[in-house]
């Protein structure tokens, strides 16, 4: 969602720190993931209220079973996706990631973000539908 492992790592300690600290405020009628996922979800738009800037997929993660050639071009296709996310409205981004990085199902994107499932549904095929545009544009071609 924010496009660098720092300050995703940064987050994830803010939103336990402040789940801890609000702890007496779950209501448990509710999933506690939800809960949890939900203080997650606007940490993250604050955040990138802040920021607004985009910042390079941390390039880190190499498997050593890929050859060079290989390797390059699943770089050069993580980085072209992970710019192509972040042209996307964090609400859009949000319901990308949850289904296709996170594969929540479409009950429990509703319950993290708090909007009905219809919009879901929506929000997440407008945003596939973006993405494809975006893909193109780039010249992007998922196999």
């Amino acid at each position: 969602m924010v496009g660098n492992r720092e300050d995703a790592l940064d987050i994830t300690q803010t939103v336990f720190l402040k789940a801890y600290e609000n702890l007496s405020s779950f209501d448990r009628r509710h999933k506690f993931f939800s809960w949890v996922y939900r203080i997650m979800i606007n940490e993250t738009l604050n955040h990138l209220s802040k920021a607004r800037r985009m910042e390079p997929l941390d390039e880190s993660y190499q498997s050593g079973a890929r050859g060079p050639d290989e390797e390059c071009s699943q770089n050069r296709l993580r980085e072209s996706i992970q710019a192509a996310l972040l042209e996307l409205s964090p609400d859009y981004r949000q319901v990308i990631v949850l289904r296709h990085f996170g594969q929540l199902s479409y009950e429990e994107m509703s319950e993290a973000l708090e909007v009905p499932e219809k919009t879901v549904k929506s929000r997440l095929h407008t945003a596939r539908q973006l993405l494809g545009g975006i893909f193109s544009k780039h010249g992007i071609v998922l196999t």
